[in-house]
């Protein structure tokens, strides 16, 4: 089953050339989860060829603007295009306000539903599943509330050796029982063991997202064992004392996250915009931990 990311935009606070606020677009199985929605994300879409009407729903992970500037615009044009279909939008609870505020001055009735779930900033929760993935929550450290957000795959039903399956003549009516790990007694007297018949699917993979947020050891428990982990790191470690001030990390603490926690693979972004060349970013996180990634836009990364 596809799961993959594709940077929409990777800088911080500012767009500079070549680098947009921050948005992400996660494909899981062909569907496609917007993850925080900067200035320029519809552009951004439209640029790496992605269809924003597949897009259902969208995660905003706090309210300073390089992480949601980008909706209303987005929401707009899903409008003039024609959308009929539910967007189901996860963001902090001020976000409805400001949504309504917007199109109310605009005289812009949006002919699709939007369903508005509010984030708790102040505690972990599930905020949504369904038959591909769970996502939850997990609370981050910065200036105003913020979350992050943590993805992960449900587990496969198993594979049928379909060739065993037919050779024997099993009847197709027995399929599903199998592919739930049933073992089976057919009506001749034959004996099915699952094992004999089946595979187990892929492993279910973990993706999570780490946004603004000071070094804290309060959400590391939350973001254990992932295949991939994005996470801020705005500055190198020689500006530890302005990360702090801003509530912001460094790369260097970004690898040691990542480390901590168990990470497969570190995604850094959010890049400062005093850093033209962000090869001394990649340089300084991998010093502790290797194999680390810059979330370079265009990019799609598998997980």
């Amino acid at each position: 089953m596809k799961f993959e990311v594709t940077i929409l935009g990777s800088s911080s606070a500012t767009p500079v050339y070549n680098r947009n606020p921050t948005a992400q677009l996660l494909n899981c199985n062909e569907k496609f989860y917007l993850i925080d929605c900067g200035e320029g994300t519809q552009q951004q879409l439209i640029r790496y060829g992605f269809k924003a009407n597949k897009i259902d729903y969208i995660f905003i992970s706090h309210l300073h603007g390089d992480h949601y500037f980008g909706l209303i615009g987005l929401l707009s044009s899903l409008h003039l295009n024609g959308r009929i279909k539910p967007m189901y939008i996860f963001a902090p609870a001020a976000l409805e306000e400001i949504l309504a505020l917007q199109f109310k001055h605009s005289e812009t009735v949006i002919r699709y539903p939007i369903e508005f779930v509010a984030t708790q900033t102040d505690t972990p929760a599930r905020i949504f599943e369904n038959a591909d993935l769970s996502v939850d929550t997990f609370v981050l450290n910065h200036r105003i509330p913020c979350t992050g957000f943590s993805f992960v795959q449900k587990k496969r039903l198993r594979k049928l050796m379909i060739e065993k399956l037919e050779s024997e003549e099993i009847p197709v009516e027995y399929y599903p029982l199998l592919k739930r790990g049933v073992d089976l007694d057919l009506p001749d007297g034959r004996v099915l063991l699952n094992a004999d018949y089946t595979t187990d699917s892929e492993r279910p993979r973990k993706y999570c997202y780490c946004s603004d947020t000071l070094f804290d050891e309060g959400y590391l428990e939350s973001i254990k064992n992932c295949d991939t982990l994005y996470h801020e790191a705005t500055f190198l470690h020689e500006m530890l004392d302005r990360a702090n001030q801003t509530h912001h990390t460094t790369a260097l603490q970004a690898a040691e996250v990542a480390k901590i926690t168990g990470a497969v693979k570190l995604l850094i972004g959010h890049f400062s915009s005093r850093y033209k060349s962000l090869q001394p970013l990649l340089d300084e996180a991998r010093t502790v931990f290797e194999d680390t990634e810059l979330a370079i836009e265009g990019i799609t990364y598998p997980i």
